[in-house]
């Protein structure tokens, strides 16, 4: 059990999973829940897009597990008002002390405006006002549970900067070890960096390319991850071109045997991070991570 002096997360091991369940119905969703934590893995971080609510989902995973710490990865903080995700956050953690990670992120300018009908502007000072207002929530509310542990979807130094100041630590996705020793640098001790690495397992190898190809397919049209990508010293010419160069793909997804996608995600921690959640690859986006999750078990553990 891994536990830090600032903020309490009781993550079972150092390795969790990443996962985007949305569109499959919760009870079997709960039964993978269930199956993660049987094989070993330490949490399940679950994204927040289009789909379903995460915090309601978020409860209805740890309702159905007994160790396995629940992540939002991230919610949109664009979605719900300060005060909701506070309460609700306090509310869960209140019910499951150590379990519960509240991740928030800005989201990304296309699917704020486009999507959503809302305004994306200035994210580090929305991010900062947003964190303020949750601060401003009266103790009366859940009293004695005290301020949920929460993390920063921060991929620039100054939201890296802001999940230290102002927050628990960082939850890094898409960025290359080397990013995670930046973000502890920058963090210094104390605080959590809870990166995620995704991973393509089984397939040919001309499968395991596609797959990660159709993954960034979406993240390649984004600026805040071209940005990051930059920032690691990819090309923009060369490698940010629509579901990534090859080289930008074999960079950021653990793939070829078992044993390599899992050096992936332990090169992390040796990086400095203190919880890496791996995400699985496949044919689809919400593909059933449990025979990918059954080999790298006997790998990672």
């Amino acid at each position: 059990m891994t536990t830090h002096e600032h903020a309490r997360i009781d993550f079972p091991s150092r390795i969790g999973v990443w996962w985007a369940s949305e569109t499959w119905s919760i009870i079997d969703a709960q039964e993978v829940a269930r199956e993660i934590e049987d094989l070993g893995f330490g949490s399940l971080f679950i994204p927040e897009v289009t789909g379903k609510e995460v915090l309601t989902q978020s409860a209805a995973f740890l309702s159905a597990t007994e160790r396995l710490v629940i992540g939002t990865g991230i919610a949109n903080i664009h979605i719900r008002l300060p005060s909701a995700a506070e309460t609700g956050a306090r509310t869960l953690t209140a019910l499951h002390p150590g379990r519960f990670v509240l991740g928030l992120g800005v989201s990304h300018a296309p699917l704020v405006e486009l999507g959503m009908g809302g305004t994306y502007s200035k994210p580090l000072a929305t991010m900062r006002d947003y964190l303020a207002k949750m601060a401003a929530v009266p103790e009366v509310i859940e009293p004695g549970v005290g301020r949920p542990t929460r993390l920063l979807a921060a991929l620039g130094p100054k939201m890296i900067e802001l999940s230290g100041s102002a927050a628990d630590g960082a939850h890094p996705y898409l960025v290359l070890p080397e990013q995670t020793r930046v973000t502890r640098e920058i963090l210094g001790e104390g605080k959590w960096v809870v990166s995620e690495q995704a991973v393509a397992v089984g397939g040919s190898a001309e499968d395991q390319l596609a797959w990660a190809h159709s993954h960034l397919e979406v993240y390649s049209g984004l600026p805040n991850y071209r940005n990051s990508w930059l920032r690691q010293g990819f090309e923009e010419e060369t490698d940010l071109v629509r579901g990534g160069s090859d080289t930008l793909a074999r960079a950021l997804v653990g793939m070829g045997t078992v044993e390599e996608a899992a050096a992936k995600v332990t090169a992390h921690l040796d990086a400095g991070a203190d919880h890496v959640v791996l995400q699985v690859l496949g044919d689809n986006p919400v593909v059933d991570p449990r025979p990918a999750l059954r080999e790298l078990a006997k790998v990672l553990f």
